[in-house]
């Protein structure tokens, strides 16, 4: 039993899984892995030099190296999420089949 779909129901179905790919792209923004793991170690590692004892600070020549690197990696993840806020993931470009012409090609 074969089924028939009309144009208009194919070109729906076809917007349907764009919208979808689209945005399991956005989903997984290499951005956003990065940003959300740095932000992430970046608290763990300040909560650990907000933690420091005296003797660790010694360790390190009177540095908290600990809360510096915390709070760097955190500034860090925020920034990769600020970009991936400010100037997201571009839709990629529709497929063109041979034969048929884009709308901005029918304009030259």
């Amino acid at each position: 039993m074969s089924e028939h779909y009309s144009e208009r129901e194919l070109q729906r179905e076809i917007t349907e899984l764009e919208t979808k790919s689209t945005t399991a792209a956005r989903l997984f923004d290499i951005r956003r892995i990065i940003g959300g793991l740095f932000v992430v170690y970046g608290v763990i590692v300040t909560i650990a030099g907000l933690t420091a004892s005296d003797a660790d600070i010694d360790k390190a020549e009177g540095v908290n190296i600990n809360l510096w690197t915390g709070l760097g990696m955190l500034i860090l993840g925020l920034l990769f999420l600020l970009w991936l806020k400010l100037r997201p993931a571009a839709p990629p470009p529709p497929d063109v089949r041979p034969g048929e012409r884009r709308d901005d090609d029918r304009a030259g």
